[in-house]
């Protein structure tokens, strides 16, 4: 799949999706959508449950709802039918110890291989492809173990492309990153999305990379969905007081939007997610 891809109808539906762990109440009742060719970023403060939420549509957490991907039920599929669909880089994922980048972006082959045959020469060359696209060749026949955090998340990244899914699902893919590498790996994301006609689903932390990135928001906060948007409709100074406990003064320019953190001292001042000791 190839070339531009307008944004579209939704390929990802979730409806009403909740989520227990023992006693406790993850997600409740979240619903949205993830239009095809786009970028939607789930944000919201820690403990909010994004993390969860990307689980539950990977299935690898239960969940009661629905979540289908191209009008699919993914719970209903299998591993293998899933991995066609759906591409997921988890916040840390496993990087096996002895394995070159090569051999772990083949990894991203399995749903398309034969367990008794082994991979391809159609697999080798999406391999050789996705290396390519992010820019591994030198780094190929090199130790997984032996990257840097940057290089690391780019072979992440190889190997979820090798597996051509039509929705790829990255859960804070810059978390490791400092700013310029965070910036250059969302630029790729996004060319990516463009030029192959991906549809990313992603929880960014820092709110102006996702205002920047992604077409809409999702903002979470203690398992239910709080807004969703634009940046400028879902970034206001309401909602990061209200689900951040921030005080911020929101800028919006031809650039985006831009927050402005504002220190409140003096008597008086009060901070809703104040620290007690």
């Amino acid at each position: 799949m190839s070339g531009v891809v307008a944004v579209g109808e939704p390929l990802l539906r979730v409806r009403d999706v909740g989520v227990r762990i023992g006693r406790s109440t993850i997600l409740d009742g979240v619903s949205l959508d993830v239009p095809t060719g786009g970028w939607t970023a789930v944000i919201g403060p820690n403990g909010a449950g994004k993390s969860t939420l990307l689980r539950a549509i990977v299935a690898t957490v239960a969940h009661t709802g629905s979540i289908t991907v191209d009008g699919l039920d993914v719970a209903a599929l299998s591993a293998r039918q899933r991995a066609r669909l759906i591409g997921y880089a988890p916040q840390r994922p496993v990087l096996p110890d002895g394995i070159s980048v090569a051999d772990y972006v083949l990894l991203g082959r399995t749903a398309h291989s034969s367990l008794l045959t082994g991979p391809k020469v159609a697999d080798r060359r999406e391999v050789e492809r996705a290396i390519d696209l992010l820019d591994l060749g030198t780094l190929a026949d090199r130790s997984l173990r032996t990257l840097s955090g940057g290089e690391s998340q780019r072979a992440v990244l190889a190997r979820v492309l090798a597996q051509r899914p039509r929705l790829i699902v990255l859960d804070e893919p810059t978390s490791a990153l400092d700013l310029g590498h965070a910036q250059t790996l969302l630029e790729l994301v996004d060319e990516l999305r463009r030029s192959e006609g991906l549809t990313v689903l992603s929880t960014l932390h820092d709110l102006v990379l996702a205002g920047q990135y992604a077409q809409r928001l999702v903002l979470l906060d203690r398992g239910t969905v709080a807004a969703t948007g634009r940046a400028d409709e879902v970034l206001t100074e309401e909602n990061l007081r209200t689900h951040y406990g921030a005080s911020v003064r929101v800028v919006t320019d031809a650039g985006g939007v831009h927050l402005h953190p504002v220190r409140n001292i003096g008597p008086g001042a009060e901070y809703p997610h104040r620290l007690h000791r």
